[in-house]
């Protein structure tokens, strides 16, 4: 029988110090840490760079890649992220009063998985199964945020109102917004008078493998100046926190 394959052996070591680390690492921090030659990091960083396991951020260092995500939803499948979504979307909406959705990319589309009723006695449609648009709600810029494959993948940004982001700079501005602030809000952007809040949800490792969100009337979720509600902002991430445990996630 074969031995085991070194730089494998290797490059998996690299991917799981960049999964648990904080932040980004650099080729010298890397290569200290596993006891390697700068040159050996440097090629198997670049490798795993070339097939999309691994991203370079403007300083130079790294982290992982959105290549991983596909990955982790091949292992983690829809039924799982439903399943593990459900205990924590009904009190979303009990403690929101609105109604919440959890989603995943799907070929370029976010996916609905989930879908908990606004708890009042209006009028409401099941979503589960429904494509949505990724560049226009805030599920969408969720993902879109941590998955740069799905990002390099929109080819027109559709206007669905006046208000819809259709430049790819402004949208990629705003993703950056969505990274460090870790939820993502639109208004308007998808309907006249709708707005939306989400965070993303995190698998082993922090990958981020869908989100969850609310949805309702702008003037529910927004201030005047469509600031989005900093107490429906907490009960969002809350949620999102909370499924990331489930699904093991630190």
């Amino acid at each position: 029988m074969p031995g085991p394959v070194q730089s494998i052996e290797r490059a998996a070591a690299m991917l799981r110090l960049l999964a648990h680390s904080h932040g980004r690492l650099g080729i010298v921090e890397i290569a200290r840490s596993l006891d390697l030659a700068k040159s050996t990091t440097h090629g198997i960083i670049r490798t795993l760079q070339r097939v999309g396991f691994v991203e370079q951020d403007e300083t130079g260092k790294y982290r992982l890649g959105a290549a991983l995500l596909h990955l982790g939803t091949s292992y983690l499948d829809v039924n799982e992220l439903r399943s593990r979504s459900i205990n924590w979307a009904d009190p979303l909406a009990a403690r929101s009063g609105e109604a919440v959705r959890i989603g995943t990319v799907l070929d370029g589309r976010v996916l609905v998985v989930h879908h908990v009723f606004r708890p009042d006695d209006s009028l409401q449609t099941l979503d589960v199964g429904s494509l949505l648009p990724l560049h226009a709600t805030a599920l969408g810029k969720v993902l879109l945020a941590y998955d740069s494959t799905a990002f390099a993948s929109l080819r027109t940004l559709e206007p669905f109102t006046r208000r819809t982001l259709t430049d790819r700079r402004d949208l990629a501005r705003e993703l950056v917004t969505v990274r460090d602030s870790g939820f993502a809000a639109e208004a308007g952007e998808l309907a006249p008078g709708e707005a939306s809040l989400a965070a993303p949800i995190r698998a082993h490792g922090g990958l981020v493998v869908g989100a969850i969100g609310i949805s309702g009337a702008v003037d529910r979720l927004c201030s005047a100046s469509l600031r989005p509600d900093a107490r429906l902002i907490g009960y969002v991430r809350d949620a999102a926190r909370a499924v990331s445990r489930d699904l093991g996630s630190r």
